[in-house]
């Protein structure tokens, strides 16, 4: 099986680490993973911000990118939709106005190849128990685009729930966005707080040392918040939960407000 990794831009940038823990995960799990240099922004941004003539030559770039590998895994619930949902509908658009007769096939194949890391590991490899070790007290929030475009589901909680010394705590009002939202938080900065800020309230009332999503936007969002109101809860990324095993150090939870970060490649 061979694995193409979508680190996605906000990962790349911000969060390499993510990405090198998911390369360590699905290696444990005996999978190829590569890493197309090729690759760039899925154009989520420009779509969301009505530009989706100029999205379209991501679209090409993706579907190129990635043409040889069996799957395309990404630790982005937000990049895993744009893809999954929005690609197949802009290609069609382009065609249909003459543009680009031949990219929709290309494009709608390359996504149905393409997952969320936890969907990946649930519905593809089959499993829920990676083998992780996790010592510390999490909360899960399930982040907009995984829940209601993706269907994730209890994919993340059961993959959680499996993670040696973890301690899953229950999160009130779990499905409601934090407000991140990508360009809803700069076109909307007063509401996107004021969303946040009630969500890092609820995060904080779990008494959970760390807090995990499947997006590190939102995570991003939240950890910023968090921070700023000296709360002790750390973001973390789901991918690096499942990464860890007893034979590494005792993982720490990330400094409050950050992730962990490293090399990407």
């Amino acid at each position: 099986m061979r694995v193409g990794l979508f680190v996605t831009c906000v990962n790349d940038t911000l969060y390499p680490h993510t990405g090198r823990a998911v390369v360590t995960l699905l290696e444990r799990l005996g999978v190829h993973v590569d890493f197309p240099a090729e690759q760039s922004c899925c154009g989520q941004p420009l779509f969301n911000s009505g530009y989706r003539h100029r999205t379209e030559p991501l679209l090409r770039r993706y579907a190129t990118a990635f043409r040889d590998h069996d799957y395309i895994v990404t630790p982005s619930g937000s990049c895993a939709a744009m893809v999954r949902d929005n690609y197949p509908r802009i290609a069609a658009k382009a065609a249909a106005e003459g543009r680009d007769s031949a990219v929709p096939g290309a494009v709608t194949e390359a996504a149905a190849r393409t997952y969320e890391l936890t969907e990946f590991l649930v519905d593809v490899l089959g499993v829920t128990d990676v083998g992780a070790y996790y010592p510390h007290t999490v909360t899960y929030h399930p982040t907009c685009h995984g829940l209601r475009m993706l269907g994730l589901g209890d994919r993340p909680r059961r993959l959680l729930e499996h993670v040696e010394g973890l301690e899953l705590r229950e999160l009130p009002g779990a499905e409601e966005c934090c407000g991140f939202g990508g360009t809803f938080a700069v076109k909307n900065p007063a509401v996107s707080a004021a969303m946040g800020a009630d969500k890092a309230r609820a995060v904080t009332a779990t008494g959970a040392g760390a807090v995990c999503t499947v997006d590190n936007s939102c995570l991003m969002h939240l950890g910023g918040i968090l921070a700023r109101e000296g709360s002790p809860v750390r973001p973390v990324h789901i991918a690096e939960i499942l990464a860890g095993t007893k034979d590494d150090p005792v993982p720490p939870a990330p400094a409050p407000g950050t992730a962990r970060t490293g090399g990407a490649r």
